[in-house]
């Protein structure tokens, strides 16, 4: 049976029904995985991809593959580092499998990611973070209305609150970080979320 509440109090109840959710897969889609989801211990900063891997999939835990390791080293974060800095969500929650092309992996329908935003907007709500980081160009679609990933990466945007500062899609599936002007986008995007975080630091308790 898949819960949603109208409202939640806490993260960790959220997080309860979320990871039993099954609404797409009910739906008819063909998604090979459960949810994926991180615990949440206080970040203040919002990890926002587009979906799961199979790596993911499979240990039940965001950012574990090729694309995680990329993402850390662009913003110069160790693994436990990167864990303890980022809140990870996506817009859809399940592996949706791989592409009918062979390659890379399924963009999730528009229904799919209908279906999941509801558990985005109730995490932003409970979390509030002071930094958010949309990771490729469906979920800058989502959560700013941007249309390319070339027009938003180095470009610093507000949401709801909180900066938002845009990165492609690491995936190895992807041929836009080939040009050397896209890479520098990259690396001006990264040193703005470096900052960002650094202030965020600033204002925890006791600082």
């Amino acid at each position: 049976m898949i819960r949603r509440r109208s409202s939640y109090r806490s993260l960790a109840s959220l997080q309860r029904d979320n990871r039993g959710c099954r609404a797409c897969a009910e739906a008819g889609y063909p998604l090979e995985s459960l949810p994926v989801l991180q615990p949440f211990e206080g970040q203040r900063a919002y990890m926002f991809g587009q979906a799961p891997g199979a790596v993911e999939g499979e240990q039940r835990r965001p950012w574990r593959g090729r694309a995680g390791r990329t993402l850390r080293r662009w913003l110069e974060l160790g693994e436990d580092e990167f864990y303890a800095t980022f809140y990870c969500a996506s817009v859809t929650r399940c592996y949706p499998g791989k592409a009918p092309s062979g390659r890379g992996d399924r963009t999730p329908s528009a229904p799919e990611q209908e279906l999941c935003a509801f558990w985005r907007e109730r995490e932003l709500k409970l979390i509030r973070p002071l930094l958010i980081v949309p990771v490729g160009g469906l979920a800058a679609r989502r959560l700013l209305g941007l249309r390319r990933v070339t027009d938003c990466v180095g470009d610093r945007f507000e949401h709801e609150g909180a900066v938002a500062i845009p990165l492609p899609h690491p995936s190895g599936a992807s041929g836009w970080l080939n040009d050397p002007a896209n890479r520098m986008r990259v690396a001006g995007a990264a040193a703005l979320i470096r900052y960002e975080l650094t202030r965020i630091g600033e204002k925890r308790p006791g600082r």
